[in-house]
């Protein structure tokens, strides 16, 4: 197989990248081959640091493994060790956007819910059996309908990747492909690798996946394709109403698929939904209210075709069995009684978000963020990017994480980000990125 795949990159990023993305697209299979060390750095033109970092990248994600005499070769099976963990440690008094959470104070009290919880479980306890709370399902309905979601049957989950693990288990198989965006949601890219399937990567901009990037994963031979409708982590991309079109376009040309889209952006994104659901035979559409509610009310509404959703909750019920009524009174109260002012959580978010990406853009830097939680920088070098920002008192996301074959970047969540902040974070970002970066990342 190496006879055919040459390994090569100037960096140890991007000998990791080419290498990962060899194994996602079938190129170099489990249990392939891989040359030395000092051989890869021949190759490639390198220095053997150089290819032995990136060989520590490719174990850091589970890609590889090193056995003994045999070698190194790509795994069978995923590592314990998932993306998520590809991470930096941040010294005291640094400045930590690097992680992905919503800001505290734009959440809602959870007191009055809670308590009226409490009174409905006084009231008529839920036990064995118990159906999901229709009051929920029915706000649920009417919120996806007043976006333009068709009317289908719905499900509560435990939050979007709950959903989406259940319904991928239902309809795939080992080996299966899976079209994913690149870059893309590290958890769902976790969860493609432990459930055995093959990863398909599409590139995106900032109005979602690229049309000819899903037309080629599903002439690859794709089974489903998984969508970030608004707040796509991690560049802030939303699908666009033109882009909508052409995606559903090609999608109805292919009515197996199973398409899973996510909204987990509803409740604190200003930009319109513009749904994909229903164009094809089987699909589900997934709304956590993670970003919007808080992270702790693991819980999601679910919508879907009847027979993904039949076997959505048939596997449910094997498992989990239900979400915690007590979580849905919650969200419900929450819902009925307009607890969040989603324009101006909204308003808030997008001002940090805008703020930076637009002070970037004076000094010469491209980002993105057209919406969510995060904003995405295209950079020449993760880790010296990383590591000068650090020395100024700013942690970062490793966009390593988050990509398949993508170019490297960086990603900074703004939501906890204060206005006075935001330009000396620019001018720390422009320091550390000199000279400059790359200006795309698709």
């Amino acid at each position: 197989m190496l006879e055919k795949y040459t390994i090569a990159g100037g960096t140890a990023s991007e000998i990791a990248a080419g290498v990962e993305a060899a194994v996602s697209e079938g190129r170099l299979p489990p249990g392939a081959a891989l040359p030395p060390v000092r051989e890869v750095a021949a190759g490639a033109g390198v220095s053997p640091g150089t290819a032995a970092a990136a060989y520590r990248l490719l174990r850091e994600r589970g890609v590889i493994e090193t056995a003994g005499r045999r070698g190194t070769r790509v795994r069978a099976r995923p590592a314990s060790t998932f993306r998520e963990e590809i991470r930096i440690e941040v010294p005291p008094g640094v400045r930590d956007l690097a992680k992905g959470n919503p800001d505290p104070r734009l959440l809602p009290p959870l007191h009055d819910a809670l308590a009226a919880a409490a009174t409905a479980h006084a009231r008529r306890p839920a036990m064995y059996g118990t159906g999901d709370d229709e009051e929920l399902l029915a706000l649920a309905g009417q919120r996806l309908r007043a976006d333009g979601v068709p009317a289908a049957p719905l499900a509560i989950t435990s939050g979007t990747l709950d959903a989406v693990e259940r319904v991928l288990t239902a309809h795939l198989r080992p080996g299966d492909a899976v079209a994913v965006e690149d870059p893309g949601w590290t958890a769902l890219l976790d969860l493609v690798a432990v459930l055995g399937l093959r990863p398909v990567p599409m590139r995106l901009d900032d109005e979602g996946p690229l049309p000819d990037e899903l037309a080629r994963a599903l002439r690859a031979g794709a089974r489903a394709v998984v969508i970030t409708a608004r707040a796509q982590n991690p560049t802030g991309a939303a699908v666009s109403a033109a882009r909508a079109a052409e995606l559903r376009e090609l999608l109805g040309e292919h009515p197996e698929v199973l398409l899973v889209e996510d909204d987990h952006g509803s409740g604190f994104v200003e930009l319109p939904l513009h749904p994909l659901a229903g164009v094809t035979n089987r699909w589900i559409l997934v709304r956590s209210t993670a970003k919007s509610l808080g992270p702790d009310l693991r819980l999601a509404p679910v919508t879907g075709d009847p027979a993904t959703l039949d076997r959505l909750r048939g596997r449910q019920r094997l498992a989990a069995g239900w979400v915690s009524h007590l979580l849905q009174h919650a969200v419900a109260h929450l819902w009925r009684t307009n607890a969040v002012d989603q324009a101006a959580v909204a308003a808030s978010y997008a001002l940090r978000r805008d703020g930076l990406v637009a002070a970037l853009a004076v000094r010469g830097i491209p980002a993105h963020g057209r919406s969510g939680l995060n904003v995405w920088i295209p950079v020449a070098d993760e880790s010296t990017a990383i590591t000068r920002l650090l020395s100024r008192g700013w942690a970062c996301a490793p966009g390593a994480r988050n990509r398949i074959g993508s170019p490297p970047a960086l990603r900074l969540t703004v939501s906890s980000l204060h206005a006075q902040e935001i330009e000396p974070l620019a001018a720390d970002l422009a320091a550390a990125l000199s000279p400059a970066p790359i200006g795309r990342y698709g």
